[in-house]
C-alpha cells in the first residue's frame, strides 16, 4: 500500500526561479542553468512511490539532492513545484498549524550528527518530542525507558549524553525519533559520522529494529554498500534527477545507465543477487508417471541439457535425471525413471530468496543443476552452473561461455 507519493517534485534555489524552470523544460542540465540564471537545480522533476512499512533509501554524491529531496518531505524546505502526498494529503499544501501537528506526530527525524541536548540525560532526550507534544511527565518517561530497552541502551537512561560513545548516541537519537511513534521515520546519513565498524553494527540493528516496529523509513547515504543492505527499495540521484529506482536485485543486474553501472561495478553481488534472479523459469521438466527414458532423452536433446528436473503431482519437484543414466535404461527395455532418478533426498531444492553465494557451494560435489521451488515445493525454475558465476563476477552469460571455451573457467 502507498504511503508517500512523490510527483513531478523540484526545487530551484535563486532569484530567476522562473527562467531557470524554463530551461529546465528545455531540456538544460544543471550546471547549464546555473551558468544562465544564477539559480541552483537542487531536485529536478522527481517522482518516487513509497509502500507503508518499507525501508527506502535515496543514495547519491554529495550534490546529487538527496537530502534536499528528503527535506522536502517534512517542508523544512519547500518545493518550487510538485507535490508531496503522504496518506492522501499533500502536505505542499497545508497550513503552518497542520505542518507542526504533522512533524510532532507523523514523521520525524534523525540526524547524521544526532542533535541531542547535551545537559540533558538520555531518557530526557528520549522523552523531549513527548514533552513538546505536552504528555505528561510520568507517561513520557515510561515510554522513553521502553524506547529506550527497544534499540539496546537498557541501563544508561540517567546518564549525560557526553559519557555516551557515538554509536550509543546515534541510538539515543534513534529512541527520541521512535518515542512520539512516529509512521514515518526520515534519517539523512544517519551513520555517516561513525566509525566503520559501529555503522555497520547500527545498519544491523536498523534492520532487527525495523523487524520489530515496521515503520516506512526515508534513508538518505551516499554510500552503495549501505543502501543495498538496509534498502527494500533504492533511488539512485544525480545532478538533482532520480535516474533508477528499483530493488537492490533489480539495481545490480539492470544497472539504467552508465553512471548506474559505474557504481555498481565493484558491489560483492553475491549476498544480493538471488535465485529467482539467475534461474531460468518454468524449465523443461519430466513427469515420473507419464514419462520414460525416451521421452527424457528427447526433451533434454531439445533443451540443450544433459539432466533434466522430475516432477510429480501438480508439479512438485522429486529430483533429477541425467542423459546417461536413461541412456542405459531404454538399452535395458526399461521405463520407470524413478529406479535413476536422483532424488531431492540427494540433490538440492532452493526457493527464490536464497543468495547466490549460498547457492554455488552446491555445485561443488555434483553436476546436476539445482531446482527452484515455491512454498508448495512445486518446481518453478533451475539454476544452472554459468548463470551463477556470471552473477557473482558481474558479467553476461555469454562472455561466460567465452571464458569457459578458452579454458579460464570449469563450468
Amino acid at each position: 500500500m502507498s504511503k508517500i507519493q512523490v510527483e513531478n517534485l523540484s526545487v530551484i534555489f535563486g532569484k530567476r526561479v522562473k527562467e531557470a524552470q524554463e530551461l529546465q523544460k528545455e531540456g538544460k542540465d544543471k550546471v547549464e542553468i546555473l551558468n544562465q540564471t544564477g539559480c541552483t537545480v537542487g531536485v529536478s522533476n522527481a517522482n518516487l512511490e513509497i509502500q507503508e512499512g518499507e525501508v527506502f533509501v535515496v543514495m547519491g554524491l554529495s550534490g546529487s539532492g538527496k537530502s534536499t529531496l528528503l527535506r522536502c518531505f517534512n517542508r523544512l524546505i519547500d518545493p518550487t513545484t510538485g507535490s508531496v502526498v503522504v496518506d492522501g494529503n499533500d502536505i505542499t499544501k497545508i497550513n503552518e498549524y497542520d505542518l507542526r501537528e504533522f512533524r510532532r506526530k507523523k514523521m520525524t527525524m534523525v540526524f547524521q550528527h544526532f542533535g541531542l541536548l547535551p545537559h540533558r540525560t538520555v531518557s530526557s532526550n528520549v522523552a523531549f518530542g513527548l514533552e513538546i507534544q505536552g504528555i505528561d511527565e510520568d507517561t513520557r518517561i515510561k515510554k522513553a525507558y521502553d524506547v529506550i530497552k527497544t534499540v539496546g541502551l537498557e541501563g544508561y537512561e540517567e546518564k549525560m549524553t557526553g559519557q555516551l560513545s557515538g554509536g550509543m548516541q546515534q541510538r539515543v537519537g534513534l529512541a527520541r525519533a521512535l518515542a512520539t511513534d512516529p509512521e514515518i521515520l526520515l534519517m539523512d546519513e544517519a551513520f555517516s559520522a561513525l566509525d566503520p565498524l559501529i555503522r555497520t553494527q547500527m545498519q544491523e540493528e536498523l534492520i532487527q529494529l525495523q523487524e520489530k516496529v515496521h515503520k516506512t523509513i526515508l534513508f538518505i547515504t551516499h554510500d552503495l554498500d549501505e543502501a543495498l543492505k538496509l534498502g527494500d527499495r533504492i533511488a539512485i540521484m544525480k545532478d538533482g534527477y532520480i535516474v533508477q529506482t528499483g530493488s537492490p536485485e533489480e539495481i545490480l543486474t539492470n544497472p539504467a545507465d552508465d553512471y548506474v553501472r559505474a557504481f555498481v561495478e565493484n558491489v560483492d553481488r553475491g549476498g544480493i543477487i538471488t535465485a529467482g534472479s539467475v534461474m531460468f523459469k518454468n524449465p523443461t521438466a519430466v513427469r515420473i508417471k507419464q514419462d520414460g527414458p525416451r521421452a527424457a532423452l528427447r526433451k533434454m536433446s531439445k533443451a540443450g541439457v544433459t539432466s533434466i528436473p522430475v516432477i510429480g503431482e501438480n508439479g512438485k519437484f522429486l529430483g533429477f535425471v541425467k542423459d546417461n543414466d536413461m541412456k542405459e535404461m531404454e538399452d535395458k527395455g526399461m521405463r520407470d525413471i524413478e529406479q535413476y532418478m536422483y532424488t531431492k533426498e540427494e540433490v538440492t531444492a532452493v526457493t527464490t530468496g536464497m543468495p547466490v553465494a549460498e547457492i554455488l557451494p552446491l555445485f561443488l560435489d555434483t553436476d546436476l543443476n539445482v531446482a527452484v521451488v515455491d512454498e508448495n515445493k512445486k518446481l518453478i525454475g533451475v539454476v544452472v552452473h554459468s548463470s551463477v558465476i556470471a552473477e557473482m563476477i558481474g558479467k553476461q552469460r555469454s562472455e561466460v561461455k567465452q571464458i569457459r571455451e578458452e579454458g579460464g573457467i570449469d563450468l
